[in-house]
């Protein structure tokens, strides 16, 4: 069984444990003086669900030096909260032990008492979880720091939100107010202004926030991070929106899909690369190793979307001339691309994958676009001619291809990935694959009215 090569290194002996536990009860002491009672430990799986277990704050202490009891059956659930089995994981045997990230702890501002901090999965023995994806994404970061790179990386949080109790008959949206329009953010202000201040509360950098495409729908964007803290923030963004919504009596949907024939949720990954404080990415066109590694991620992209287009659902959203990025190509600056330069300045420079929505674990998400690029940049591949306008409208004979339009399509792509297997390692990438199988069987071949219904209030 092939295993990441980290799967050699523990957690530390004695030393390293008296050193969780003071450092465990320094960050037991600044949350207590907030107010905070208890800890929400979070995980991501394989279908994109954030899952948790809460440890007393009195607690903390023993919780980071011995962990707490979780299932491994946890990386082979389903949307549905069912479970599949896959060659290495499943069914009711076996323990793990999820450790708590102390530097990442802090209050959650919509849900007095409670704090976060992402968490990180390890064997009884002290070996980490070959299956944990947070640590799989700082793999492929260590791997890029061996050749001297380096990543900025933001996700954008799209949501749609109703009224938790619409009066009978009526609109179940806060707002009617059109598209981007002002009239939006005048009928949501206070409930704006409470997700900004809860956001800025645990430390998160707000760039923009405004309204969206579809009816009472919106987007934040938020400062850059390494790529783990990127993806952690991912998950607290839309902790804190869900937590801000249901104290102003409104529900929070982040699915790919919340109507049939609507737009739904993008949950854009934004990734700029570095090497000794160039942005590899930056100037009017890529080249050299920006190119290379822009040119493994579009060649993987149909695997890609295994990790980060995920549902039955993505495929309902990943429609042409909706923004989506539906065909197979890049372009500078052409939102119709499934990878888009952004140029902006030299520090600003970023390429956004834009097939990618918030049915997606983050972790797997970023791991999996850094892991194609590397191998572009081992294999110093270049990329064809970019896209310019609307590829639909393009003759036949210089439109690109479509991206899989099937979640069948997408999970043959992905088991057929060299790259992504090997990046994976066996057991991650084999439960992946199962829970993409399970629920494609589950859902692809329902009508799309009954897997947006199915799908709409799990993410």
């Amino acid at each position: 069984m092939d295993q990441p090569r980290e799967d050699s290194e523990g957690r530390g002996g004695r030393d390293g444990r008296e050193e969780a536990r003071a450092e465990a009860r320094l960050t037991a002491a600044r949350l207590s003086g907030e107010g905070v009672v208890a800890l929400a430990v979070t995980w991501v799986d394989n279908a994109g669900i954030a899952r948790v277990k809460g440890v007393p704050l009195r607690r903390l202490p023993e919780a980071a030096v011995e962990g707490v009891g979780m299932s491994p059956v946890f990386d082979v659930f389903l949307v549905d909260d069912a479970t599949t089995t896959s060659r290495y994981l499943g069914g009711p045997d076996g323990d793990l032990r999820v450790f708590p990230v102390l530097d990442r702890a802090v209050p959650l501002a919509a849900q007095p008492g409670w704090a976060f901090a992402p968490g990180e999965r390890f064997r009884q023995d002290g070996l980490p979880h070959p299956a944990c994806q947070r640590r799989f994404a700082a793999r492929m970061v260590e791997q890029a720091a061996e050749r001297g790179i380096s990543f900025r990386a933001a996700f954008e949080t799209e949501w749609i939100v109703q009224r938790a109790e619409p009066a009978p008959g009526g609109d179940p949206y806060p707002t009617d107010g059109p598209a981007y329009g002002l009239h939006r953010i005048t009928d949501c202000s206070d409930y704006l202004r409470d997700v900004l201040l809860a956001l800025e509360a645990q430390g998160l950098t707000v760039q923009q926030i405004h309204p969206e495409y579809s009816p009472g729908q919106f987007e934040v964007s938020v400062a850059a991070k390494d790529p783990v803290g990127a993806a952690d923030d991912a998950v607290l963004v839309r902790a804190t929106i869900r937590g801000v919504s249901a104290r102003h009596g409104l529900r929070a949907s982040f699915a790919p899909a919340f109507e049939p024939d609507g737009v739904g949720n993008g949950g854009h990954l934004h990734l700029s690369a570095w090497r000794e404080g160039r942005n590899l990415l930056a100037g009017e066109a890529p080249a050299g190793e920006g190119e290379a590694f822009l040119a493994g991620v579009l060649r993987e992209l149909p695997a890609l979307l295994a990790l980060g287009a995920p549902s039955p659902a993505s495929y309902l959203r990943l429609v042409p001339s909706r923004w989506a990025g539906c065909f197979h190509c890049w372009g500078v600056e052409n939102r119709e691309a499934a990878l888009r330069l952004i140029q902006g300045t030299d520090e600003q420079a970023n390429a956004e994958v834009k097939c990618f929505d918030q049915a997606a674990n983050p972790y797997l998400a970023v791991g999996g676009v850094i892991a194609a690029g590397l191998a572009g940049l081992d294999a110093k591949w270049v990329l064809p001619e970019p896209v310019q306008g609307d590829p639909v409208l393009l003759p036949p004979e210089r439109r690109p291809a479509r991206l899989p339009t099937s979640p069948d399509q997408t999970l043959t792509a992905f088991r057929a990935s060299t790259i992504l297997r090997d990046a994976l390692g066996d057991v991650l990438f084999e439960a992946v694959a199962a829970v993409r199988a399970a629920e494609n069987a589950a859902y692809g071949a329902l009508p799309p009215q009954a897997v947006v219904a199915a799908t709409r209030w799990r993410y």
